[in-house]
């Protein structure tokens, strides 16, 4: 039997080679790398991964293939879009992985001739006329009508008939205040009603708007492709969103992971199909030494009644039912948030929420993150809430104007004589790391040079390409990656070369002995390059840690600045009070396990003076005002639990483990990430901390009652 040209054999001893080399490069780019859950992973039988958001386009997958494969000693085929498998290193890469070709309809989109609109978008919004159009040549039943790309979105609609050259008709109505304002030229609110109180109709004048069209893909190879994978107890990974994107939230899911597990489902009942949910949460996932943790989600059983809906014949319902429990899953294991904006509000509210002052693991951040996403957006209009948002809104504005971070704020409670002590000790520190940062540097500039300016390059042609993307971030990580590949090694053999040359002329100006070989100074030469590189990477890498912490040190000194920040600092105090009292009053309300799993302790609850039982739920009209934080609290309402700030004082915590250099007390700026491995992994609990004030997020009734 011939094999099918979208899927491509996985031969394990290749894939676990390629795996092993790759997962270097995870290492490099990021400083930490967390799973968690990932005993929920099942050993054997047929598995699809869906994973999201997908906010780093070709890293994504290696990292998920690195974790699974540690944790949970499984191989993941991965379906890739056909545009990608024809770049030459990406898709030779991939061929060796056992991937499944997947054609996207968006990523073969063509300008359309001439401009259309909606004729009676009140009463036939299916039908969609031109303006110079030619759509029996340009566009076909099946594919795709296109809108121009509006704040990183672009509309589409199935096409469902074709009755000349400029009238088509939909098979689904373009939705949203955008797409309706392109197809009349008027002005609607969100509801989709016009703001100027009229009906929906077409401005008058008004010719049109220009547009795209895409063909129409059939996927049947594909899903039989997939459909064997499975039914041989393998593992299919998807990103279900439809491709790479660089937004806060999750977009709409696509209907093929579906389609996968019914049809997989109803061809063989009995395999005992599972998809598992992967949140892919980073922190800051475009840049360097950035940190992400991958949590997995408890697997996705396909009800029987919805495989036997899909059998009958009514296969959009089942398979709208289907995709609503994966896309609830995945929220469940990642951190969306509708807009940057509030993003940011919710780390601010989430480093001041932290009274004990306890530095949380990777993973309870993200679980914090969470909870405070879910409270906001239920409670976004409550008078606290929005008081709250404000008051987090001026620090972070005060914060930016003064050039410090949150954790910094501390410094303004240091004796001058402490300051001068710490800014000395730091310059002294940095001229060390300088040192061995420089002569790194000098060497592997041309590969930082390069990578920074082809990654923008390729960012900005990303973006122009997509209708979801709003920066194109999506895709540095992976061109920085792809570029410090290519171009290092060539930089190294290059360096060795001259070595080598530089040995059989003067024998390194005499300094080499006679009896020394030139394979030897080639070998060594790629062992000395590659070490100095990586040696100024670590070393750079604490240097800059050291470097930000400077300038609140140095606004201390100055009398003008260092009262601002005082002033600062109290402000700090309160807000940190108040968001914590809100949270407190709120929390029960939203989590009815909010005190027996609660991830941050309260220390008001473990003093002597018994707590006030709170009622069940908070009358909106009954709002109490904040508290304000007395003498006796500003030690615990002080700290923050991800900027790096503890209450000891001991702002250069030591660590006698020379694996990550950034811990040594010698190197440090800030304190770390608790972990519980090592820099890029940890086990699937997620470094659990064992410190006491810190308690789990809750109890799992499986894997003999362990607690995450």
């Amino acid at each position: 039997m011939a094999r099918r040209k979208d899927a491509f054999p996985m031969i394990n001893w290749v894939y676990d080679v390629w795996l092993w080399s790759f997962s270097v490069l995870v290492d490099l780019f990021f400083r930490e790398v967390h799973p968690r859950g990932s005993w929920k992973i099942p050993r054997r039988g047929p598995i699809i991964f869906v994973a999201a958001p997908h906010a780093n386009q070709f890293v994504d997958p290696l990292i998920l293939m690195r974790v699974i494969k540690t944790e949970a000693q499984r191989r993941i085929a991965w379906l890739i879009a056909e545009k990608s498998m024809k770049r030459k290193f990406i898709g030779g890469a991939a061929r060796l992985l056992g991937p499944v070709s997947v054609g996207r309809a968006l990523d073969s989109t063509k300008s359309g001739a001439g401009k259309i609109y909606l004729p009676d978008p009140s009463g036939n919004p299916l039908l969609i006329r031109g303006n110079g159009t030619n759509f029996e040549k340009q566009a076909e039943v099946g594919g795709l009508l296109v809108l121009p790309t509006v704040s990183g979105l672009a509309a589409n609609a199935e096409i469902a008939e074709i009755h000349g050259p400029e009238e088509i008709r939909l098979k689904k109505e373009f939705k949203g205040d955008v797409a309706l304002g392109q197809l009349t030229g008027q002005t609607y609110e969100e509801n989709g009603e016009p703001k100027d109180g009229t009906v929906r109709r077409v401005r008058d004048g008004y010719e049109g708007t220009s547009y795209k069209t895409a063909p129409k893909v059939d996927q049947t190879e594909v899903y039989n492709a997939v459909f064997e994978r499975l039914s041989a107890g393998g593992c299919i990974g998807i990103f279900p969103e439809g491709g790479s994107h660089d937004r806060t939230e999750l977009l709409p899911l696509k209907a093929g992971v579906a389609i996968m597990a019914l049809g997989s489902l109803a061809a063989n009942p009995e395999s005992d199909l599972k998809i598992i949910p992967c949140g892919m949460n980073y922190f800051h996932a475009h840049k360097f030494r950035s940190r992400a943790v991958v949590e997995f989600g408890s697997p996705i059983e396909v009800p029987r009644e919805l495989v036997d809906l899909y059998k009958s014949g009514d296969r959009r319902e089942a398979t709208r039912q289907l995709l609503e429990m994966i896309y609830q899953a995945l929220v469940a294991v990642t951190v969306t948030s509708p807009d940057y904006d509030t993003l940011m509000l919710i780390q601010a509210a989430r480093r001041l929420y932290n009274p004990t002052g306890k530095k949380l693991p990777l993973p309870m951040v993200v679980e914090l993150n969470r909870r405070l996403v879910k409270g906001y957006t239920h409670y976004k209009d409550d008078s606290r809430i929005l008081h709250l948002k404000k008051s987090v809104n001026d620090y972070n504005k005060q914060l930016w104007l003064l050039g410090v971070r949150d954790h910094q704020v501390e410094y303004a409670k240091f004796s001058i004589p402490k300051v001068i002590f710490t800014l000395i000790y730091r310059l002294g520190k940095l001229s060390v790391m300088a040192i061995g940062t420089l002569p790194g540097l000098v060497l592997f500039a041309p590969v930082f040079i390069a990578t920074k300016i082809i990654s923008i390059k390729k960012s900005r042609e990303a973006l122009a390409a997509s209708t979801v993307k709003l920066e194109g971030r999506d895709v540095i990580a992976t061109w920085k990656l792809l570029v410090a590949m290519g171009f290092a090694p060539l930089l190294y053999v290059f360096y060795t070369g001259l070595l080598t040359y530089w040995t059989y002329r003067t024998r390194v100006q005499g300094y080499m002995p006679d009896w020394v070989p030139l394979w030897l100074v080639i070998i060594s030469g790629f062992i000395f390059f590659p070490a100095i590189t990586f040696a100024a990477l670590r070393f750079g890498e604490t240097s800059m840690d050291i470097l930000k912490s400077l300038r609140p040190l140095v606004l201390s000194l100055n009398p003008t600045s260092a009262n601002t920040l005082v002033k600062l600092r109290q402000k700090r105090a309160q807000l940190s009070a108040e968001v914590t009292d809100v949270i407190n009053t709120l929390g029960p309300e939203m989590f009815p396990d909010f005190d027996s799993a609660r991830i941050i302790a309260d220390p008001f609850g473990d003093q002597q003076q018994p707590r006030t039982p709170r009622t069940p739920r908070t009358p909106s009209h009954n709002i109490p005002r904040p508290r304000t934080p007395t003498t006796g609290r500003d030690t615990t309402t002080d700290a923050s639990i991800g900027g790096g700030s503890n209450t000891s004082g001991q702002n250069l915590p030591r660590n006698e483990s020379f694996h990550d250099l950034g811990n040594i007390g010698l190197f440090a700026s800030r304190p770390q990430t608790p972990r519980s491995h090592s820099h890029s992994r940890s086990g699937s609990m997620g470094g659990a901390a064992s410190s006491g004030g810190l308690q789990g997020f809750s109890t799992i009734t499986s894997k003999e009652g362990l607690e995450e």
